[in-house]
Formats: C-alpha cells, structure tokens, sequence
C-alpha cells in the first residue's frame, strides 16, 4: 500500500475577480465549472505545460476533479481543481491554472480565486458551512491570508471558515 503524499500548494490570486478578465482586452468572461472528463484529460499533461499528474487525481475515486471553462467555450480549459469531501470540510488537494494562465503573460486572471470559491461553494451545499482546508508552501501562507482571508492553522495548513467562504461565493457565484 503506498502512503499518499500531502502536497503543497502553490497558486496564486492574482486578482479577486467577478469571473475571469482577459489581459489583453480588459473584457470579462462568465466562467462554468464542470467535472473533468476522461476525454479532457488527453491534453492535460506535462508535455503540454501542466505541472501536475492530472490522471492521476482525474483516476483516484476518492477525489472528485473539476475543470473550469469559459461559458460557451467548453473545450478551453482555464484551470483544475481536484476536491475531496471529509466529514466537516472540503479539502483542497491540487489548484492549477492552465499553463497560459500563470506567470508573465497569462491570458487571464481570477482562474485561482474562481476555483477556491468554488471550493468554498461546494462545502455551503454539503453543510459545512464554508470551511475547506489546504496545505499551502511557507512562501505562500501569508498571501493566502491577505488575498482569501484564509486562517494558517498548524504548519503548513490553512483554512478559509465562514465569512470569508461566503466572500469568495458572493464574488463569483451570483445565483
């Protein structure tokens, strides 16, 4: 039996947005969150500049794997999330923004913040009030805290409770 490994992560919120915002245009985009398909999988891998083993996540049946898109342009994909639902909290096992989406010239911004909102929207329909936990990199806790009013609990762990949860749904999720 192999022993997980607790992974670190290591997004950035470039921006809390009201979906995503193209950089060059300035235009905002309604985003959809959708369950990850096998199919999507064909073109989510290192080759192409994601940094995590996303078939992986995409084959444990403990996770739960979603794809963040544009509305009305579903085959694009802006980011990945991949959840598991505990007994009291949702947990955060990976958070990646398409390789076009990080670093210098990303094409849009909010990608993160949209995905952990969405994080946060799944625990208010499971009844745990908000509340999901990660495990963040040391460089990045007090980003975490700042930009998503995330609690840094015990080493490397954080936790974004109530009210900032509700923050983060209310900015993305209008419905």
């Amino acid at each position: 039996m192999h022993k997980n490994t607790q992974i670190e992560l290591a997004f950035t919120i470039d921006k809390l947005t009201n979906s995503i915002v193209n950089l060059i245009s300035g235009d905002s985009f309604q985003t959809e969150i959708s369950l990850l398909t096998k199919d999507d999988l064909k073109n989510i891998t290192k080759k192409n500049g994601w940094n995590f083993n996303w078939k992986s996540e995409f084959q444990d049946i403990s996770k739960e794997v979603y794809k963040l898109t544009i509305v009305n342009n579903p085959n694009i994909i802006q980011g990945l999330l991949s959840i598991n639902i505990m007994n009291d909290h949702i947990y955060m096992n990976l958070l990646e923004s398409a390789p076009f989406n990080i670093g210098g010239n990303k094409l849009y911004e909010g990608v993160a913040g949209n995905l952990v909102a969405y994080a946060c929207k799944v625990s208010f329909q499971k009844g745990f009030d908000g509340y999901i936990a990660f495990v963040a990199k040391t460089k990045l806790i007090k980003h975490y805290e700042e930009t998503l009013g995330a609690y840094h609990f015990k080493d490397q762990k954080m936790i974004i409770e109530t009210e900032p949860a509700r923050l983060l749904v209310q900015k993305y999720f209008k419905d």
